[in-house]
């Protein structure tokens, strides 16, 4: 199209709009009639500023690709397994999060040269949850234990 043609279509949307504000302002007052000339005087600016094609190829851009994700089978497909990749997360998130279907994780063994636990304080120590991994957590924790603060 040239310019023209764009020139026609900004001044008949403009129009149109300044008919439809004119009924605004009668039949609904004032603040409905001042948003409709606020959408009357749009076409024209974008004319003016030569963003009527940037907006109409943007349109038809947005009109292609929901005419391609209606007809297209593949692309569907790719919809579909996309949302079953979310489920998955989610459950598998939520399975986790309760402890189902997870594997108790192996305590690590412990360093030469750093001293065990007791058996009375590694018997005492089973209910309360896993034990401590780090070495200095495990001195604190014993001497914790050993004043009766747990």
């Amino acid at each position: 199209m040239d310019d023209a043609t764009w020139g026609a279509l900004a001044f008949t949307l403009t129009l149109l709009g300044g008919i439809w504000t004119w009924f605004a302002f009668r039949n609904r007052g004032i603040a409905s009639g001042l948003r409709g000339a606020a959408v009357t005087l749009l076409p024209l600016a974008a004319y003016l500023t030569k963003t009527l094609r940037m907006f109409t190829r943007i349109g038809q851009a947005i009109a292609d690709w929901a005419a391609s994700l209606v007809f297209n089978p593949f692309l569907w497909f790719g919809i579909v397994l996309f949302v079953i990749s979310g489920v998955l997360f989610a459950v598998s998130g939520a399975m986790s999060s309760r402890g189902i279907g997870t594997r108790p994780r192996k305590a690590k063994a412990q360093a030469p040269g750093t001293p065990a636990l007791p058996a009375s304080e590694a018997g005492r120590n089973q209910g309360r949850g896993a034990p401590a991994i780090d070495d200095d957590m495990a001195e604190i924790e014993a001497l914790l234990r050993k004043r009766g603060i747990s």
